[in-house]
């Protein structure tokens, strides 16, 4: 039965935003149907609470099992079903290689559907973010059309709360790309938009306002910072917030050496003292959006797992469920857990490893 606690509720604090808001102030544009979030509806109805998703990106990966997921799968165990009793959102991985298919969109709302509150967000097809010439051809009709028959099967079901569209490094803030990214904005605009740019050249107040006036949402990143990467933010842009927490590999983030597997660059698990200032700027991006994704995407053996399940235990201010094959993977689980192991252990668990939530 899944875990009722995933979906954290915070309470409204846009009118707090002041001193504590993000570092670049925006607007909050006002919905002709909705209160700001710090008022009273009409009736006299307090506003409704924020609403915040944490949960890992992807599901599907080899090293996860014996780690994530038990080693002997039952049958007809599938992945998603069983992260939806820990989580409230995957991020999917797949729509980003190539264009999510209806007939594989379909059955992942029945296996998902134990957790009514569960919703995918999901990467742009990369074609649109990462081949900007393709895009602008002939085919991007057709492009476009293969993309939206995956996403609206999971929209039309409710189960799509975000599409993100994540561009790489190179993608630095000119004229032309301005452009271009407003086209790609205008063109998807009847989704919910999130924009993921790592180029420090995007770190103004114009491109705040080109989001906002979109409709799109600011993705606040944690990644390596080497030369002029994107540093840390708080920013709400639209009434999706949206926060993900990379890794800091600074070693192979941008390693060009073929030795190196490419699971290298997020082999990465946070300390509590790294998480802190994240917690921090989660609560801000929720003081002004209405729902908020936090995506952890350090995801090599189950390192994903483990810190979106310590950020939802410091969100929330109490245990959560924890998968049985990843507390013994990591006894510093055992700090949050909500229920003793499944099996005793020989030893205390904890003994002689770091408690990352010390």
């Amino acid at each position: 039965m899944p875990s009722a606690a995933l979906t954290l509720l915070l309470p409204s604090l846009y009118s707090a935003s002041g001193a504590n808001g993000p570092r670049h102030f925006m607007p909050q544009r006002k919905s002709k149907t909705t209160p700001t979030s710090n008022e009273a509806d009409c009736s006299g109805n307090p506003a409704p609470a924020s609403i915040l998703r944490v949960g890992p990106a992807g599901w599907s990966y080899p090293d996860w099992a014996g780690y994530v997921y038990p080693s002997r799968r039952a049958k007809g165990f599938h992945e998603a079903t069983y992260l939806a009793e820990f989580f409230d959102t995957i991020e999917i991985n797949t729509s980003f290689y190539q264009p999510l298919r209806p007939d594989h969109a379909a059955p992942w709302i029945d296996l998902v559907a134990a957790n009514p509150r569960f919703v995918f967000s999901a990467k742009l097809w990369q074609r649109f973010t990462h081949d900007i010439r393709s895009t602008t051809s002939g085919s991007a009709a057709a492009d476009e059309r293969a993309v939206r028959a995956g996403f609206d099967v999971l929209r039309a079901a409710k189960r799509l709360g975000a599409v993100l569209l994540q561009f790489p490094f190179s993608f630095h803030r000119t004229s032309e790309s301005v452009a271009y990214l407003s086209a790609v904005l205008k063109r998807f605009a009847d989704y919910p938009l999130v924009v993921e740019v790592r180029h420090g050249s995007w770190d103004s107040r114009e491109t705040l306002e080109l989001l906002h006036t979109s409709g799109a949402a600011f993705c606040n990143i944690d990644q390596p910072i080497i030369g002029r990467s994107l540093a840390p933010s708080a920013q709400a842009t639209s009434p999706v917030g949206y926060v993900r927490l990379h890794g800091r590999r600074y070693d192979t983030w941008f390693t060009d050496d073929a030795t190196i597997p490419s699971h290298e660059r997020y082999n990465y698990l946070y300390t509590a003292e790294e998480l802190a200032p994240w917690v921090a700027r989660v609560r801000k991006v929720t003081e002004r959006a209405r729902e908020t994704f936090v995506v952890t995407n350090n995801h090599f053996q189950g390192k994903s797992v483990v810190n979106a399940l310590q950020l939802i235990s410091i969100l929330k201010g109490s245990k959560v469920k924890v998968p049985e094959p990843l507390r013994r993977q990591y006894p510093e689980l055992e700090a949050i857990a909500d229920s003793p192991p499944a099996e005793p252990t020989l030893f205390p668990l904890g003994r002689g490893s770091k408690d990352v939530m010390k």
